[in-house]
């Protein structure tokens, strides 16, 4: 398989989570701005939407979007307890908590990321985030991990979003739990690793 992903972004989710259960990736390092890869190829004739991640699968089948990666890596090994089998309330809690991610922290954290967005909108993305802070700083009370005492995929997810506030100078000193959840998450082996392959500190 082929992972595609730029350096810090939410493909580093993905990553993270390739390296917690050991399957082998090819990592494909992309470059968003140019829209290229390796050589400079052509990054959309491999996905016309232009984003990272994208996972290749040995028989060039192609899937995009961070929640559904995550959720297919996690299901090649069912037994490391990364996503709760099928059909299961388990299950619906895990990807209640992935759609959370993906939409109201993940899109949250967007308008930031672009230069042209008018400082006012700005400030408001930050008033929602610090909305969405204070709810998980509320579950972090009572909770390591997403889906309580264990770990699982949209860990990663989070993690790898709220990242983005030491590079965006969003201060989260004010949630506490928060801060303490994301030391846990960056100290795990599986995410030092990923840091370190894709050059981040």
């Amino acid at each position: 398989m082929k992972l595609y992903y730029a350096p810090g972004a939410c493909s580093l989710a993905p990553h993270i989570l390739v390296n917690e259960l050991n399957i082998k990736v090819d990592l494909v390092r992309t470059d968003l701005r140019q829209k290229t890869y390796g050589n400079g190829q052509d990054f959309k004739a491999v996905n016309p939407k232009g984003a990272v991640p994208v996972l290749q699968l040995d028989n060039g089948d192609i899937l995009t979007e961070a929640a559904v990666i995550l959720q297919y890596l996690a299901d090649q090994k069912p037994d490391a307890g990364l996503i709760a089998k099928a059909r299961s309330w388990e299950r619906y809690k895990t990807l209640e908590w992935l759609n959370f991610v993906a939409t109201e922290m993940h899109k949250g954290f967007g308008p930031l990321w672009k230069p042209d967005t008018p400082q006012a909108y700005k400030e408001i993305a930050v008033k929602n985030l610090k909305d969405r802070f204070s709810f998980l700083e509320n579950h972090f009370e009572i909770n390591d991990f997403l889906m309580g005492k264990n770990y699982t995929a949209p860990d990663a997810y989070l993690f790898t979003v709220c990242n983005w506030a030491n590079y965006l100078k969003v201060d989260l000193s004010a949630w506490p739990q928060l801060v303490s959840y994301m030391v846990r998450i960056k100290e795990r082996p599986a995410t030092l690793k990923s840091f370190e392959e894709e050059g981040l500190k």
